[in-house]
């Protein structure tokens, strides 16, 4: 749930009980429901406009760049050849604008909520933008059906997933990974959000436990982000390749590269540091030994 006292947005969530973050309003620019949920949009004073789903911050213009790079740099440059794309979730389009920084063939964007896509549009022109480029295709609808009527098609799959909570909670799901897998080509990769490891341990443990069951190699990565919950958020990956090392990139950028794609936060450095993790999250997500797929990258 959310406080909005018409100076201040305050996101409280009942996952994180006895923590709240705020956010001084300049302009409410969009407030309404849609079919799926509630839809917020607000000038901030020191973080641009800001998009909130059922009251949780979805991104920011000041730092959504460090969310939207890694989770799509981070696969893409894992594998040698990525030419077809799936996103889920992502309808502000920042996603998207990334992997189209890519030589790929295509991208299909799967949202479900196509108010969340037009409200982008309006409020959000920089993530948006992405939205003309012949070499994508917007699909309204649910992503699981859309998965398992294109089977073996993509070498990419990225899920922008909300909170595993309400609509998004299927996408963090056993069914939903078994669908990945079945929709992905030959030596094919998964990204998706991964929660925070300060606030949402336990349910990381179990979502990568989960993912193991369905893929042969799984790591886990982050990045740093004010405006999320503890300033962080994670990232699991995983792939049909069992030899695939995460924190090794296929392609490495130069300083040129970087500055031509416009990035503002991922770079190879960056890309091999974020899979190093903290001790105590670490040892919580080492596999059990005697696992028959408990290798990962974390």
């Amino acid at each position: 749930m959310a406080c909005i006292d018409g100076k201040w947005f305050r996101e409280e969530n009942d996952m994180w009980a006895g923590y709240s973050q705020s956010y001084q309003i300049e302009e409410v620019l969009h407030h309404a429901k849609s079919k799926y949920q509630e839809i917020f949009v607000f000038r901030s004073k020191s973080f641009g406009n800001v998009l909130v789903l059922d009251g949780i911050v979805q991104c920011t213009e000041r730092d959504e760049f460090a969310y939207q790079e890694m989770i799509a740099h981070l696969p893409l440059n894992c594998h040698p050849n990525p030419k077809k794309v799936l996103v889920v979730g992502g309808g502000d389009g920042g996603v998207v604008r990334e992997v189209l920084k890519h030589d790929v063939q295509s991208v299909v964007l799967c949202e479900i909520d196509e108010q969340v896509v037009e409200v982008s549009k309006k409020y959000l022109p920089e993530m948006s933008k992405c939205f003309g480029d012949p070499r994508l295709h917007v699909f309204i609808g649910d992503g699981v059906q859309f998965m398992k009527q294109n089977k073996g098609e993509f070498d990419v799959i990225i899920t922008d997933a909300p909170d595993p909570v309400g609509v998004a909670k299927g996408l963090f799901e056993t069914d939903y990974y078994n669908s990945m897998k079945t929709a992905l080509a030959p030596g094919g990769i998964v990204c998706s959000q991964g929660e925070s490891f300060y606030f949402d341990l336990e349910f990381i443990q179990k979502f990568v436990t989960m993912a193991r069951t369905a893929f042969p190699r799984v790591g886990y990565a982050y990045t740093l982000m004010p405006s999320y919950t503890g300033g962080h958020i994670g990232f699991v990956m995983c792939s049909t390749s069992p030899d695939l090392v995460f924190e090794e990139p296929v392609k490495c950028y130069t300083d040129k590269e970087i500055c031509q794609m416009s990035l503002q936060y991922y770079n190879t450095p960056i890309h091999r540091a974020a899979f190093v993790l903290p001790q105590f999250v670490k040892k919580a997500l080492e596999p059990a030994p005697d696992t028959p797929n408990g290798q990962t990258d974390t």
